[in-house]
């Protein structure tokens, strides 16, 4: 494919969302024109940018994967890997792999004169009519590093693992890694089986939750059903599943909280130990909700393999961690499994007329849009459910819009901004939310400034979305 230097349609990013974009456009509109700038050399995103021991999806493949290119593995709960080469073979057989331009890292957009100029790292500029940032909300660039106190006195090694060293070997060594999160309850059960002994040091506990990594009931449905027919089956079986289980989270807290340990008691074999390093403070899905395929974790620690300690870090010291309680825990490796960093439209600074848009002081417009910004859309999923879900809806509200706009001859559309702001975005007690809330746009009051976190409603109303509502247009010179 011979690269342009004009584009009907740039979309940023060639990961799961961006590939997903992609073959919706070219649906849509298959004499558009557009390229997918992605600033790896590779296909993948965030799949291919985490390569720790056991990376993973806590999401359902059959909610994660495409709607139009249905999960056919035999995992629910598939490696990263996996869906790597999900994502390949999604793009390859969409003929969309041509349409990447890989090694351009966008840097800044600005609109102006009906169009956007897309700035790359190499000094390049591009343009678009329009501009669709599908790169997620994590930052590329590293993840959260606290200064922890004598770091630099520790004699062992230190690894992020968003950063993961492929030459780390970890064999016979004592291991201790940082955090409680997904990365963490991860990390712990990939790594025990070869290391000396792994420690989960923590703050405070998180919930957690055990999913078989198997789904029976698919298995069943395809014996029983044409591909497609248990593919649709399986996908609103796990949808009712997981969303009957978040409203129910957020309704009876106290429910879902005896189910939650009672579940790791049996998991773990003791009910005094989950008391003590499993039983958060916060109501489940206050903060996102981890999910363990198989117990792995619990059988971990079963085995003697690995531990976990519920404390404060006082400082690093050359042979490991000291705790507030005074405990030593002895370190060859230190995994910092202690967070992402986040940034908003994949940290491209996004100008108007040259003027800075200041992407926290706008409000998010049926979260794909910004007040005041034309023809910009951007793409993020649910906290509470598989991120395609939601992302998928977005690629089709976009195609609306878009068509919208051809029928009507027309070049511009900006979202008007209402009258106040409300909620944030993302609306999680995370450190890692908490860290970035200042970032991102905020919630209106009312409809369609108001992000709900139920795929359910969402699937109704979206597609029905009146595109013309609280949006300005310009017709086409």
């Amino acid at each position: 494919m011979v690269p342009m230097s004009h584009y009907d349609v740039l979309i940023i990013g060639a990961g799961l969302s961006g590939i997903g974009a992609a073959w919706r456009l070219q649906e849509a509109f298959p004499a558009k024109t557009y390229a997918i700038l992605e600033a790896r050399d590779t296909i993948g995103g965030t799949w291919d940018l985490f390569r720790y021991p056991g990376v993973r999806s806590d999401s359902d493949m059959f909610t994660l994967s495409y709607p139009f290119r249905p999960w056919t593995g035999t995992q629910s709960l598939a490696s990263g890997d996996k869906i790597r080469q999900y994502i390949q073979d999604t793009a390859d057989e969409g003929g969309i792999t041509a349409h990447i331009r890989f090694g351009s890292r966008v840097v800044a957009a600005d609109w102006s004169a009906g169009r956007w100029t897309v700035r790359l790292s190499d000094g390049k500029t591009l343009t678009c009519g329009f501009l669709y940032a599908c790169a997620g909300y994590y930052s590329y660039e590293g993840g959260y590093q606290p200064d922890f106190p004598g770091l630099p006195d520790f004699t062992g090694r230190l690894v992020h693992p968003q950063s993961w060293p492929a030459d780390l070997d970890y064999a016979g060594k004592r291991v201790v890694v940082i955090g409680s999160g997904a990365t963490a309850v991860t990390l712990v059960p990939a790594m025990a089986p070869t290391a000396a002994h792994v420690t989960m040091v923590q703050r405070s506990p998180s919930y957690l939750t055990a999913l078989p990594p198997r789904d029976v009931v698919a298995a069943a449905l395809r014996r029983a059903l044409p591909p497609r027919a248990a593919s649709v089956a399986t996908r609103a079986k796990n949808v009712l599943l997981t969303q009957g289980f978040y409203q129910l989270a957020r309704r009876r807290p106290e429910r879902v909280r005896k189910v939650l340990r009672t579940m790791a008691v049996r998991g773990i074999g003791d009910a005094d130990y989950v008391d003590e390093h499993f039983k958060p403070t916060y109501d489940p899905w206050d903060q996102r909700l981890c999910v363990i395929p198989g117990g792995d974790l619990w059988a971990e620690i079963r085995s003697g393999r690995a531990s976990v300690v519920t404390d404060h870090i006082r400082r690093f010291v050359p042979g490991g961690i000291v705790l507030r309680s005074g405990r030593l825990l002895e370190a060859d490796i230190v995994v910092s499994a202690t967070g992402l960093s986040l940034v908003p439209i994949g940290g491209v600074q996004v100008s108007i007329d040259g003027e800075p848009v200041t992407i926290g002081r706008r409000a998010a417009y049926r979260g794909i849009m910004l007040s005041g910004v034309p023809n910009l859309a951007y793409c993020i999923g649910y906290v509470n459910a598989s991120w395609t879900l939601r992302a998928d809806l977005s690629h089709r509200y976009v195609m609306r819009l878009l068509r919208h706009m051809d029928r009507h001859h027309l070049a511009v559309a900006t979202p008007t901004s209402p009258g106040g702001t409300g909620r944030p975005l993302l609306d999680l007690s995370s450190g890692y939310v908490q860290r970035a809330l200042d970032l991102f746009p905020r919630q209106g009051d009312k409809a369609p400034w108001i992000v709900r976190q139920n795929y359910l409603r969402d699937l109704i109303t979206t597609p029905r979305a009146d595109v013309t509502r609280d949006m300005t247009f310009e017709e086409a010179r």
